[in-house]
């Protein structure tokens, strides 16, 4: 049979090149008027797989002569700069676990790298453990620098099990962006994966035997419900183990002063952190402005280096985080716009605005207090809220009021608790109030006191305050045309609460529809 020639039909068991690839002729009949021939695949990336098809369709079938050397006699040897091309391509897939300078991720993944990506890679490098807190400005990829730092320990063969922790917004995320950019496929580990484990596994089946690369939410970490199976897995210690733990600040206690009551965050994080070989923070916001809280932080990240109530020397620290803003990056010449911070006064309050008020009243109560550092800790919880919204106060002093009544009954039976009871989301003013209890004065003035306030807030909490009129007439200056069309911009707020945030999308509901 002459090669290139279209016979009228293949036989069974001759070989064919068509679509790319060689085949072998399985089976062949005739419906209706059409030819059908069955092939079997021959390459080696899709041995056995079957396709059917129309001979007389195909463009350019071709048969093979297994007998035929004759295409040895066209080639040639190859060229010095494609046979270079092959030695160095040889060379990167090559490359060994005692050469740190040598990166191999940023190869084996389909991202645009930017250059100064690298260096959180160079310094997990070179360090034993992997250690390490970046600390990139928002929008720098701190999930593309650990993506690339768990690619090249996965290719070295330094890691072997991985867990990820980051806010339950950000899970899908996450386990997109791994996927898509590094190919790793991680499993999120939440009520549907422990169900789905017992009910194909057996009940008392460890959900975090099922494969080796996870993600959790924050929450997840402080419930003993999904942590007990991953600490029977890893403890005492696991080599080999790698921890990453995105939006890191979250685990830092809220104030620096030595006497600081872990969260329950904290304690969650420090408990499990402890059992991973390496460790990767993420936070583009690492330090609160309290020493002794990043301290704290960074103990729970490389306890050999760092000590809670120990300064922080920046010659320590240098090893451990990359920190870069975009300011310094521009400067550099990558091409960050300018951050152009245009305030909005608000101004004309009425004396008698909620906000106004509450900030009087709590300032007075903040008068009443001995003075001592826990107070001050409390009251500057409760500000912080109140600065954020009156709904977001509201919830925070409801809490603090209850903790209030609480004591006061175990100051009237003599039965003083001496751990408090942690509340979801205002656990730190749960502690505060249980520590600073001696520095309030008379828990009745100070319950009276909360309850006035208390009246007001609720009053307010679902109101809309005078932010709220300035963001929506901005909103109409910059967002809608002459004839109130949206335009094509978009607007993104940040909130430190969930509470603010909820209230704050219920009021722009309102304002815009």
């Amino acid at each position: 049979m002459i090669k290139g020639s279209r016979p009228s039909f293949p036989q069974i068991g001759s070989f064919l090149k068509v679509r790319g690839k060689s085949w072998i002729v399985e089976g062949s009949q005739r419906r209706g008027p059409v030819d059908v021939v069955t092939l079997i695949s021959c390459e080696d990336d899709s041995q056995g797989e079957a396709i059917e098809l129309a001979y007389s369709a195909e463009l350019q079938p071709e048969i093979l002569d297994p007998n035929d050397w004759s295409p040895l006699l066209t080639r040639t040897f190859e060229g010095p700069q494609r046979l270079g091309a092959y030695l160095r391509s040889t060379e990167w897939r090559t490359a060994t676990a005692a050469d740190r300078k040598l990166f191999q991720a940023p190869f084996r993944a389909g991202i645009r790298l930017e250059s100064y990506q690298l260096l959180p890679l160079a310094k997990a490098l070179e360090l034993p453990r992997v250690n390490l807190l970046i600390g990139d400005d928002v929008g720098l990829g701190k999930t593309v620098e650990a993506g690339l730092i768990v690619r090249e320990l996965l290719l070295r063969r330094r890691v072997d099990t991985i867990v990820v922790a980051a806010p339950a917004s950000m899970l899908l995320q996450w386990q997109d962006e791994l996927v898509q950019k590094f190919g790793l496929d991680f499993t999120i580990v939440d009520r549907e994966h422990l169900l789905e484990t017992r009910r194909t596994r057996g009940f008392s089946a460890n959900p975090w035997s099922v494969g080796s690369r996870f993600i959790v939410s924050h929450s997840v970490l402080s419930d003993e419900t999904y942590t007990g199976g991953l600490r029977e897995l890893l403890a005492p210690f696991r080599a080999g183990s790698m921890f990453i733990l995105d939006e890191a600040h979250h685990a830092a206690p809220s104030s620096g002063a030595a006497w600081a009551v872990e969260s329950q965050m904290t304690k969650a994080v420090r408990d499990i952190a402890s059992l991973f070989e390496h460790r990767l923070f993420l936070s583009a916001t690492p330090h609160n402005g309290h020493s002794n809280s990043f301290a704290t932080l960074l103990e729970i990240l490389d306890p050999q280096r760092f000590t809670r109530g120990i300064a922080v020397e920046a010659k320590e620290l240098e090893p451990v985080m990359v920190r870069r803003l975009k300011e310094d990056l521009r400067r550099l010449g990558h091409a960050f716009p300018a951050r152009i911070v245009d305030p909005i006064a608000i101004s004309g309050l009425p004396p008698d605005a909620a906000e106004l008020r509450l900030a009087i009243m709590l300032d007075e109560y903040s008068q009443s207090s001995t003075g001592g550092s826990k107070a001050r800790f409390l009251f500057a919880n409760l500000q912080q809220r109140l600065f954020s919204s009156i709904a977001a106060f509201h919830r925070t002093l409801t809490t603090h009021r209850r903790s209030l009544a609480r004591k006061s009954e175990e100051l009237a039976s003599d039965t003083i608790e001496t751990t408090p009871e942690l509340i979801e989301d205002n656990e730190d003013i749960e502690a505060a109030t249980h520590h600073a209890r001696g520095e309030l004065g008379d828990l009745n003035a100070a319950i009276a006191h909360v309850d006035r306030m208390l009246v007001i807030s609720a009053a307010a909490c679902d109101e809309p305050d005078a932010r709220v009129a300035a963001m929506l007439d901005w909103i109409e200056e910059h967002m809608l045309d002459e004839s109130y069309a949206w335009q094509d911009r978009r607007l993104i707020l940040f909130t430190e609460w969930e509470d603010t945030r909820r209230w704050l999308v219920e009021r722009l509901k309102e304002g815009l529809l």
